[in-house]
């Protein structure tokens, strides 16, 4: 018998699903665009709120809270209105926020509507925590995290939230009308899902925050890889998140809440180790274990507060484990994202010791075509084939040194492509660049440096200097006959500092290049400064090399009396001494191109870009 038309008017294509997906469905695409809004505020808090380290950290801190703690008035509203007004509020302002993130161009109100939009989305969560069904909840859930990485990673890391023209509108208009269309369309259920799982979901999307951004590199993170390698790992990657999905419905094994463990153990001492790939199916498990949790007799329901306060545990957190590069906490931070998997697999364990542990039947002829071809499309969206090595016909070539500041450009906004568009523009034959992040959460997750090596059509090779996901980098085609990174000593200071040492071939000679970010330069700069004596010993015989980077030393400080003891003389001082800090209104010159003898600047630059804070410097050197 056919269905009435009144079935179908309003939102006819969601109302043929079936009411079983249509909450699933509503918590996945909230939880993306949730994480969509958190990869602006997160890097907003810096750049913009905290002006580069201008704003006391406590200051900044309590900002960020605020955000997280406005929510929690939802709890006494709700109980005049009911939990389904608020869940129905939260999704618009959440639909509202971040269709205003994708008109806004930076400054003040990105920080504040994704700031806005952040409030929602947990309040949004605090709703549907008091409505929707339990079975729906771990895999909504897992699905939200699923479908925001495969976004994420299909998308080049750069996200739309970052990107100009109508298609870009275009899909986040069908993604937020789709959301609100399920939201409206979900059935309420008397069987909702316990505290627990509901308060895991901060921690899990830490935990998948982290870890999910950098396991598509292989092997050593420092080395410049095949593209090939990289589309197989990126295929494995997204075949795992999508099984996370299948095990948050179906899985009942109490070994997941070690495996978790496991895998995070291993992400921080590698984050790219293939151990790490597990921590997906191991998080869609825990969930899944917290959902079968049986609610006392006679005790309400609770999950919308644990929603929120798992949130708080999502900020307390990150700032712990990112302050620790600015401040000494007292302990490594590497503590931190293992001590929120043992909450977790504390957690789902509890619940899973007390239910038989049997397998589950795992849809695999279902689930895994379908995930190969989703990886496969995701793993050619984003390959880039290698670029060949060049010789250069002439002693000359042309340097950059820029430090990026993780992409951010003065607006707020993330500039890689415009960084990259612009040093194409430059004929450059080596590129250096300090800040480069690739997969901090805190600063959205994405890879720089893959992401302006693209751009630039150059190889690229990276320094890890803070941790293995931030340092330095340098791009060039030019034949590299060696490369090494020497760790520099802390002197006191939180922040890791390293130099990278180079030898390039130019015109058929041999030239040494120091790549490096001082953090301590009175400690650091006799260190840096006896590397460059070493590069430029050869065989009994000398190269020329030159140090370049931010050296955060102007030309009057102590420290660049040391570095002229090596040999290094500042061509920019008959240049006019550019000031290169801050790049809105340059003050002084703290990135420098230093050189050794044999070396020589026909012209030099610092033009005036707002892709970062710092201003870069554009040198055309010959050897003599």
């Amino acid at each position: 018998m056919a269905a009435p038309v009144t079935e179908h008017r309003g939102i006819p294509a969601v109302r043929r699903i079936p009411p079983g997906i249509r909450t699933p469905a509503a918590i996945a695409l909230g939880v993306l665009l949730l994480t969509d809004t958190l990869r602006v505020f997160l890097p907003s808090l810096i750049t913009l709120y905290g002006r580069a380290g201008d704003t006391p950290p406590e200051q900044m801190g309590m900002f960020a809270a605020l955000w997280f703690v406005l929510p929690f008035a939802s709890v006494p509203v709700a109980r005049l209105t009911g939990a389904r007004p608020i869940q129905v509020c939260g999704a618009v302002v959440l639909v509202a926020a971040r269709l205003g993130l994708q008109a806004a161009d930076g400054g003040d109100l990105q920080l504040y509507v994704s700031a806005t939009g952040v409030c929602a989305g947990l309040v949004f969560l605090y709703g549907t925590a008091r409505t929707a069904a339990r079975e729906a909840v771990p895999v909504g859930v897992a699905a939200g995290l699923a479908i925001s990485t495969v976004a994420h990673l299909m998308l080049d890391r750069m996200d739309l939230v970052w990107r100009d023209g109508p298609l870009p509108w275009l899909a986040v208009v069908a993604v937020c009308a789709a959301f609100l269309a399920f939201v409206r369309l979900s059935p309420p259920s008397d069987d909702l899902a316990p505290a627990a799982v509901w308060f895991l979901v901060g921690p899990v999307l830490l935990i998948a925050g982290m870890t999910s951004g950098v396991t598509a590199f292989p092997g050593g993170m420092s080395e410049q890889h095949s593209a090939e390698f990289g589309v197989v790992a990126m295929v494995l990657h997204v075949v795992v998140l999508c099984w996370g999905v299948v095990i948050a419905r179906t899985a009942q094994w109490g070994w997941w809440a070690a495996i978790l463990l496991i895998a995070t153990s291993a992400w921080t001492l590698e984050p790219s180790s293939p151990l790490s790939f597990a921590t997906p199916l191991a998080l869609g498990a825990c969930l899944r274990f917290s959902a079968c949790a049986a609610t006392p007799p006679g005790r309400p329901p609770r999950g919308g507060v644990a929603v929120l306060g798992g949130m708080v545990v999502f900020l307390v957190a990150t700032f712990l484990y990112y302050a620790a590069y600015d401040t000494n906490l007292g302990f490594p931070n590497m503590v931190i994202p293992i001590a929120v998997a043992v909450l977790v697999a504390g957690t789902s364990a509890k619940v899973s010791w007390r239910r038989p542990l049997v397998p589950a039947v795992w849809p695999y002829r279902k689930w895994l075509p379908t995930a190969l071809i989703l990886g496969l499309v995701t793993g050619l969206f984003t390959w880039h084939p290698d670029p060949g090595q060049r010789e250069a016909a002439q002693p000359e070539f042309t340097l950059i040194t820029y430090n990026i500041r993780m992409g951010f450009g003065l607006k707020g906004t993330l500039d890689l492509d415009r960084i990259a568009d612009w040093a194409r523009a430059q004929h450059p034959d080596v590129v250096l660049l300090s800040e480069v992040d690739r997969g901090w959460l805190l600063n959205g997750g994405h890879d720089d440096l893959a992401r302006i090596a693209g751009g630039l059509g150059m190889r690229y090779y990276f320094a890890p200097a803070a941790d293995p996901l931030w340092g330095d980098a340098l791009l060039t085609n030019l034949p590299v006959k060696e490369i090494t990174s020497h760790a520099l000593g802390r002197h006191d200071y939180p922040t890791g500092a390293q130099a990278q040492a180079i030898v390039l071939t130019v015109g058929g000679k041999e030239v040494g290049i120091v790549n490096s970010h001082l953090q301590a330069p009175p400690g650091q700069a006799p260190e840096v400064a006896e590397i460059v004596r070493n590069l430029g010993r050869q065989n009994g015989t000398t190269r020329p090399v030159l140090l370049a980077g931010d050296l955060n030393t102007t030309p009057d400080d102590p420290e660049m009396r040391v570095l002229s003891a090596a040999g290094l003389t500042d061509p920019l001082l008959a240049l006019g001494n550019p000031p290169t800090s801050p790049a809105d209104d340059p003050v002084k010159r703290i990135d420098h191109v230093l050189l050794t003898p044999g070396l020589r600047a026909v012209e030099a630059r610092v033009p005036r870009v707002p892709f970062s804070d710092h201003l870069p410097i554009v040198v055309r050197l010959r050897l003599t």
